[in-house]
């Protein structure tokens, strides 16, 4: 599947900033693209673009070719969300939640996650930041979907049992005031899974800056440590990590990417990682 990406606008305009994880403001160069700049923080490590765009220019990325893609590829993104949330034991959390429970998925795209907890009986909204994607899964699917960012959308403080988010973090400019929001109105006690490309997979290591997400509106690339410390440092405990995805399709043969897929998630250097913290 392939992965969406826009070029920087000439428009665009960066600006300096700290590290999210740590606060550190020293940097080193990591990489270096057409238009674009990953640094490594010199305190924690935390991979991230720097100079970054500003968030203003960040949020007009998301358009009709952003929308068009969601919906060409809705159903692969659904299989590999639930594949995700069997990873890291979804159908164990559901049965020892009340029959009132609450789901967001933040980043919803056309809402099918949001649509499919509605039909196991979960009150289920979604956000997104497209308005396109957002009235497509509205019209389309009759998802309950709000225009906009977790940050903006003012829901109740305790409000969720189960918080959501695939391929969304290493979008946000500010990722501390994002988990900050997910920790106000997750319930105590509730769950949160976060999904995103690991830094430390083998895709990574081997490609380099030409890996398959070091791409521009990426401006985070996290590690299973730094985004474990984002997530606890706010007060949310981690319980579980997975990766999967040790080879992309097209890089070797089918029988080689079998065995090497199996090896990533079973030693913990797959290209993408999920992880699930606390309340």
């Amino acid at each position: 599947m392939k992965t969406y990406f826009s070029k920087p606008k000439p428009e665009e305009r960066t600006e300096p900033v700290c590290c999210p994880v740590c606060g550190q403001s020293k940097t080193r160069p990591h990489w270096q693209l057409d238009g674009y700049a990953f640094a490594r923080c010199i305190g924690c490590s935390h991979i991230y673009q720097n100079p970054r765009p500003r968030p203003t220019d960040l949020a007009k990325r998301y358009d009709e070719d952003y929308k068009q893609y969601e919906v060409e590829n809705a159903e692969n993104f659904f299989n590999l969300m639930r594949l995700g949330l069997a990873d890291l034991g979804f159908d164990e959390i559901e049965a020892s939640l009340p029959a009132d429970r609450r789901f967001i998925d933040i980043g919803c795209a056309t809402g099918v996650l949001v649509r499919h907890m509605a039909d196991r009986a979960w009150e289920s909204v979604g956000v997104e930041p497209c308005e396109g994607s957002a009235d497509y899964g509205r019209r389309q699917r009759g998802a309950d979907i709000r225009t906009g960012i977790l940050e903006t959308a003012a829901f109740p403080d305790a409000h969720f049992d189960l918080i959501h988010s695939s391929h969304v973090i290493e979008h946000i400019p500010e990722p501390g005031a994002f988990v900050d929001e997910i920790r106000r109105v997750l319930k105590p006690g509730g769950w949160c899974v976060t999904v995103t490309p690991s830094v430390a997979g083998l895709q990574a290591r081997l490609l380099g800056k030409h890996w398959r997400s070091a791409i521009a509106d990426h401006v985070h690339l996290f590690s299973p440590p730094g985004l474990q410390r984002l997530f606890a440092d706010r007060g949310l405990q981690p319980v579980r990590l997975k990766t999967w995805g040790g080879i992309a399709k097209g890089l070797a043969p089918s029988p080689i990417k079998t065995v090497v897929d199996r090896l990533a998630k079973r030693c913990g250097f797959g290209d993408v990682m999920a992880l699930l913290v606390r309340g």
